[in-house]
């Protein structure tokens, strides 16, 4: 085993193109208090912290605007219901064979519509109480770690196995303390079937083909499935890794290669914006999942290279919403082998919406107190966000596992400074029958004064206000009032 993983070591490293004779890919990658115990990893900790789930509890009960508008886009969503029925698949596969027999099904969307059933129950438990869910959410993981053994298909296996990989494991962890929860089952099954294929993906993209061949999005998901199963498996290495390749892999999905051009400006090109507009909101959204999950353990990749992301984020933003972008033909920034060749920004159209953008938003503002005009105003346009089943049947509509308005708008921090902290442990394992919903306790059911994105900028303020007002009567909820706009600066 220890052999294995130094081999397998030794072959990202020459993935990322690393320099003979470097030391350990970990180094400087910063996990901190988290990593205290070895390899032992915060949980939950991954796109939710017990402090992420506390807030979400406390502001839904006290019927704080937004949250009850996003908790009822979940509570309405056909995912959410407890009496939601597994459909586990031996084998999944994803793509059609251009060649003979070409005769497997493709029947990846029964995985896709279980995993959001199970994550969307699971996050339901935690701000309602309800057991009902917890258990469903349980039943759900379980089925499948019984019974998947593989995911195959075309080369578009490994987009299934990057993007189910790290939503399954998301999932899971927040129900990772239900005392029916087949744990180690499911860290097996995240390991043997969806973060090894996704391992491969990144050291040899598909049987040797020249790594630029794939646009950004094959290694983002790749890496979002590998951080989050080193996370949910406490496996340090694989966690170094993931963020070994986020800063320099060889693929287009490395931070400086999916965003190869800082402009004068303060935005920075999004490569595949030469492509089209639905990838590259996905692109945004795998970016972010990874920056959040390696915040939540004290790895700050949002801030990395002087906030690259957050310039590439505001440029994909700003055009979204119809702006004039610069573009770069990225023939006249890269000529390996191999490359994509985009030459001019795309059409894009406003009723393009994926929910990617509160996550972000909300980081760059509130937790560091920075100015992000065009991400704030496309969060208030996009908002209430949902999820898997609220954008569209097929695959694209549960590329992200959505619900941002509930999930991640928060207060404005009171120490902005780029410190990410791990999030505190959970409960004991299998103390209940459900893992123990996060108390109100600790969350703050109502803005802290001058904790508003007012106070980062006019224009983020009136990006902001876009949403004031949002008024949704789903899933038994009403959102009560409005909030004065003007009391304390109130600009959301």
């Amino acid at each position: 085993m220890h052999v294995t993983r130094q081999i397998s070591r030794r072959t990202m490293l020459k993935a990322t193109g690393a320099a003979a004779g470097a030391v350990g890919i970990g180094a400087g990658v910063g996990v901190g208090p988290a990593a205290a115990a070895g390899t032992t990893y915060a949980h939950p900790g991954l796109l939710h912290t017990g402090a992420d789930l506390a807030r979400m509890a406390a502001k839904v009960k006290a019927g704080a605007s937004p949250y009850t508008a996003g908790y009822a886009k979940l509570t309405a969503n056909r995912h959410a219901q407890s009496d939601w029925t597994p459909n586990p698949q031996t084998i999944v596969y994803r793509g059609w064979e251009a060649r003979p027999p070409s005769t497997w099904p493709q029947n990846y969307g029964a995985l896709y519509n279980d995993i959001h059933a199970a994550y969307q129950n699971a996050l339901r438990y935690h701000v309602s109480g309800d057991s009902a869910h917890a258990d469903t959410a349980v039943a759900i993981l379980n089925a499948w770690s019984a019974k998947l053994t593989k995911v195959s298909g075309s080369a578009d296996r490994f987009l299934a196995a990057g993007i189910y990989g790290y939503q399954a494991a998301n999932a899971a962890e927040l129900v990772r303390d239900h005392k029916d929860f087949q744990l180690e089952r499911f860290q097996k099954m995240l390991v043997d079937v969806f973060y090894s294929v996704s391992e491969d993906f990144l050291v040899n993209h598909n049987n040797g083909t020249a790594a630029p061949h794939y646009w950004p999005n094959w290694d983002l998901c790749n890496m979002a499935c590998a951080l989050a199963t080193g996370i949910f498996c406490d496996d340090q290495d694989k966690v170094e890794r993931a963020v070994e390749y986020f800063k320099h892999g060889a693929g287009m999905g490395s931070i400086k290669h999916a965003i190869p051009v800082v402009y004068d400006d303060g935005l920075a090109e999004w490569m595949e914006a030469g492509r089209d507009q639905g990838h590259s909101l996905m692109g945004v959204g795998l970016m972010g999942t990874v920056c959040e999950m390696a915040w939540n353990q004290g790895i700050d990749l949002y801030g990395y290279d002087d906030n690259r992301f957050l310039k590439g984020a505001q440029y994909v933003a700003k055009w979204s919403l119809g702006g004039s972008v610069p573009y770069t033909p990225y023939a006249q920034l890269d000529r390996r082998p191999g490359i994509q060749m985009p030459t001019n920004v795309a059409p894009t159209s406003p009723t393009q919406v994926r929910p990617v953008w509160a996550m972000i938003a909300n980081h760059y503002t509130k937790r560091r107190g920075l100015s992000a005009t065009y991400l704030t105003q496309i969060a208030a346009k996009a908002a209430p966000e949902g999820g898997g089943g609220d954008y569209g049947p097929n695959s694209g509509g549960f590329d992200q596992l959505g619900f941002g308005t509930l999930a991640f708008t928060r207060d404005r921090a009171a120490d902005t400074k780029a410190a990410p902290r791990p999030a505190a442990s959970a409960s004991a394992s299998g103390a209940a029958s459900a893992p123990r919903p996060q108390t109100a306790a600790t969350a703050s059911a109502s803005p802290a004064a001058g904790g508003d994105l007012a106070a980062t900028g006019s224009d983020d303020a009136i990006g902001w206000a876009a949403a004031t007002g949002i008024t949704a009567l789903a899933g038994g909820l009403l959102l009560l009032r409005r909030r004065d706009r003007a009391r304390q600066g109130d600009a959301r």
